[in-house]
């Protein structure tokens, strides 16, 4: 099998050949780039393509990797055992099978997301090495050694938030997402809206890749951003003409609340224009 992209991903020549290299080494894909250039959506799009059952395991702050492979749940034994529950002589009906158990025990091969990795504690990617390399794991409670059954395809996220364990990255593909130039964000924008009308696409893009390039912006605008922006502006019926013609100097973008997520970077904006009328005068 091999992944040539969707319908409704593009994916450039590099994504590709990442993913299938991944496949092919059989280790698991790890993706970094911008937030909002489809890192997550690349694992939907590569279960799709392959027909293959997609599981996510989304990472917070407060994940442990022990929570990948299983829970013991010994509060609900022990109000069990309280209240005379014949449940208790066997613990394994307190053990709740996590992510990584789930893909291991699968009788057909899935899709494993494990999602933002970097948000969660520095010594995660480090207590996952064993079960990622070797494919198996122990459960120390019942003595029971699980063997992955069929070896899942493993993308793995990042946003760069923190770096990554040496002996974790070794064990990976990693491929970055660089940010679509202006012809590939054309084809992204064209996959959401194929009916769209080209002279507004061109306009706003125009608009959105200026924004980007300003200076000092604390959170620039993404893919996920700008088609966002193009939704309001569809439904608003704005016409390509306004953008074209907007003055620089009167206002920022309309509907700006879709690119610019934060006060200071629509400050700076409303500065900018504020000094392109002044220098109009």
């Amino acid at each position: 099998m091999k992944f040539e992209g969707t319908e409704r991903y593009v994916a450039t020549d590099d994504l590709r050949m990442a993913v299938n290299a991944a496949a092919t080494l059989q280790r698991p894909l790890l993706i970094k780039g911008e937030p909002g250039t489809g890192k997550t959506m690349l694992a939907e799009e590569v279960a799709q393509a392959f027909g293959k059952k997609l599981l996510r395991w989304h990472i917070k702050s407060t994940t442990k990797a022990q929570q990948g492979l299983y829970e013991y749940d010994a509060v609900s034994r022990l109000r069990d055992s309280q209240l005379g529950d014949d449940r208790v002589h066997d613990i394994a009906n307190y053990i709740k099978q996590g992510m990584l158990w789930q893909a291991f025990d699968s009788e057909e091969q899935v899709v494993l997301l494990i999602d933002e990795i970097d948000k969660a504690d520095i010594e995660f990617p480090n207590d996952l090495l064993v079960e990622l390399d070797k494919m198996e794991f122990s459960v120390y409670e019942t003595g029971e050694r699980v063997v992955a059954k069929q070896r899942p395809i493993i993308i793995i996220t990042s946003n760069n938030e923190k770096e990554l364990p040496d002996a974790f990255l070794r064990r990976c593909f990693f491929h970055y997402i660089n940010f679509p130039d202006a012809e590939t964000m054309k084809q992204i924008v064209d996959v959401h809206f194929p009916t769209i009308q080209q002279n507004l696409v061109n306009e706003a893009l125009e608009i959105f890749f200026q924004v980007r390039e300003i200076n000092g912006l604390k959170k620039k605008p993404s893919t996920s951003e700008l088609i966002d922006w193009l939704k309001l502006l569809l439904a608003d019926n704005i016409p390509a003409d306004l953008l074209q013609n907007r003055d620089n100097s009167q206002a920022i973008p309309p509907l700006y609340g879709a690119l610019l997520k934060n006060e200071q970077d629509v400050h700076m904006l409303q500065r900018l224009a504020f000094m392109a009328r002044r220098e109009n005068r």
